[in-house]
């Protein structure tokens, strides 16, 4: 559960966690292996959101599309016309639904830089970062003390309660 305070203090910022779709890289599931080899080189995102229509359907890397190309000794490149996003991209995908709950999602995005936002419908509304909920946490450690008076409980000696 987290700290009432705290999450007051997160929830300043909510509108700034949700990076919306329109924003975010992505490509379609039917697209080639050769579009998304383009797009994920162009974005430099190590993994991009792919979907169907509007609706969110699985993520994929370049280290997906790079597998297809290797054979035993050469690199062959022209498979990447012949097979789509479908085929390579990973649909076992942890996602947040929108709204989204705030613990649930601080806890996932220890291992994990993003989240996908899908709504009931599935439609993808965008993602939620690390780097967004970083600088939330860099917010309270920097202004806590500015809008609240911080007293322990307990004496603390070197990060342990007594």
């Amino acid at each position: 559960m987290l700290d009432k305070t705290v999450e007051d203090m997160l929830m300043v910022n909510r509108e700034h966690y949700v990076i919306p779709a329109s924003m975010v890289a992505t490509v379609q599931a039917d697209n080639s292996l050769t579009h998304a080899f383009l797009v994920l080189t162009k974005v430099r995102y190590a993994r991009i959101p792919v979907l169907d229509g509007d609706q969110f359907v699985g993520l994929i890397s370049l280290p997906m599309v790079t597998e297809t190309m290797l054979g035993l000794d050469s690199l062959k490149i022209e498979q990447l016309d012949d097979m789509c996003v479908r085929d390579v991209m990973d649909t076992d995908v942890t996602t947040v639904d929108n709204p989204y709950a705030l613990e649930e999602v601080m806890h996932l995005l220890v291992n994990d830089p993003f989240l996908p936002v899908v709504a009931s419908t599935g439609e993808f509304t965008g993602i939620v970062t690390r780097r967004e909920w970083m600088k939330s946490l860099n917010y309270i450690c920097h202004d806590l003390g500015k809008d609240y008076e911080v007293t322990p409980k307990t004496t603390v000696h070197a990060g342990h309660h007594q």
